[in-house]
């Protein structure tokens, strides 16, 4: 992860305070996390900053996605390894139909909660350019690692990044 100055994680702060995107090279990680408040499955209103005080792993994803649909059970089984010592998963759907990514999730069932962004005011903030779209939030609320696609094996990734921030 490379090392942001402070000028720069102060002027990404105040985007993100604003609700202006993130600067393409924030993609290193070490800036605060946008907050959000997005519809849950569930029909509650969730809040990125809620969660503040665990480990999140934030990712962004399609019920067209292939790559999504292949990723969700290793992430879900991430979410029930490390969900009692302070971890999440948080998925964001971009779906403009609920009922697309309401079908994914009958068909590939999971345990962590589930937000929907259908206008991508969430993903646009975090500058999504792809599905899926991973982004790692420690205890503080910064994101520490960023992940764009998925290839089998990159959970083995995740996993070692989330048990660090675990640790701190």
């Amino acid at each position: 992860m490379l090392r942001r100055t402070a000028a720069a994680t102060l002027l990404t702060g105040l985007l993100a305070a604003t609700g202006a995107a993130l600067p393409a090279a924030a993609d290193e990680g070490g800036y605060p996390a946008p907050d959000f408040t997005l519809e849950s499955a569930n029909g509650d209103n969730l809040r990125l900053a809620e969660l503040r005080g665990e480990v999140v792993l934030v990712n962004f994803f399609a019920s067209w996605c292939g790559p999504c649909r292949q990723e969700m059970p290793a992430l879900d089984a991430l979410h029930q390894r490390y969900e009692a010592l302070g971890f999440r998963v948080l998925g964001v759907n971009v779906d403009e139909d609920r009922d697309a990514a309401l079908a994914l999730l009958d068909d590939v069932e999971v345990s962590f909660p589930v937000v929907f962004d259908p206008t991508s005011a969430v993903s646009r903030t975090y500058e999504v350019a792809g599905m899926p779209s991973t982004f790692v939030v420690d205890r503080d609320g910064v994101v520490s690692y960023v992940h764009k696609g998925y290839v089998a094996g990159d959970e083995e990734i995740y996993q070692d990044v989330v048990r660090q921030l675990i640790r701190k």
